[in-house]
């Protein structure tokens, strides 16, 4: 894929870099004659070095989904989200991160450009959430994706509790109701609110909090200080 799409808006420097409620948020902004911001320049400094000027592309255009998604439709959001990201490469965290398994935070994903499902799903998540799709309606599903007989993972969206949800995949470029994935077999999900197991016939367990998944305490983890660096 290449590492500069022309749909990619140009990124209006410098921006301000703040992370609050476990998502990054990058607002333009046009600074006072004089006025000097250390924390942003330290912050895309840094960015810059590790992954180059396009980095900062992605993450403004990122920004600009955000902003201007508030406006549209759910199912609108779900599809600019789900395709924004769908963009990026598939890299395995062995070969990304140097690690068997390694959940990115969304601005590790955009910074570096690459990631896998997981990564994927959870960028997903924290940006429609951003965007104010409620937490309640979104979970991080594990799956098994039995075509390829391997442990997969995707964003599921419900738009009323109990309804047949929509499924946001890297595998699949369309959004389709889960009851068409016939793919994939639901293990467990989990959102910021709790965590479920799947069973048969499509029926579900609450089994406790997320905070049960070591990764979703580290990748929350590294969220929160990404905030504080940002922040000091």
């Amino acid at each position: 894929m290449s590492q500069s799409p022309p749909r990619f808006v140009q990124y209006c420097y410098p921006l301000r870099t703040l992370l609050a409620a476990g998502l990054v948020y990058l607002l333009c902004s046009t600074p006072a004659a004089g006025a000097e911001f250390p924390v942003m320049s330290k912050v895309l400094a840094s960015i810059v070095k590790a992954h180059g000027e396009y980095a900062l592309r992605r993450i403004d255009h990122w920004q600009f989904i955000i902003n201007s998604g508030t406006r549209l439709s759910e199912h609108e959001k779900l599809v600019m989200v789900n395709g924004f990201f769908n963009e990026m490469k598939f890299v395995n965290d062995i070969d990304h991160w140097g690690k068997e398994d390694y959940w990115a935070t969304p601005l590790q994903t955009l910074a570096s450009n690459g990631g896998d499902c997981e990564d994927f799903s959870i960028a997903k998540y924290f940006t429609l959430l951003q965007m104010g799709v409620p937490a309640e309606r979104m979970r991080l599903t594990y799956v098994k994706a039995l075509e390829l007989n391997q442990a997969h993972m995707v964003l599921t969206y419900f738009e009323t509790p109990g309804s047949d949800p929509l499924v946001l995949d890297n595998l699949k470029a369309d959004i389709e109701p889960a009851s068409q994935r016939s793919d994939l077999l639901p293990v467990y999900s989990f959102n910021a609110e709790g965590l479920w197991l799947s069973k048969s016939a499509g029926a579900e367990q609450r089994v406790g909090s997320p905070k049960r998944l070591s990764q979703w305490n580290s990748v929350t983890a590294r969220i929160n200080n990404e905030q504080l660096a940002a922040l000091r």
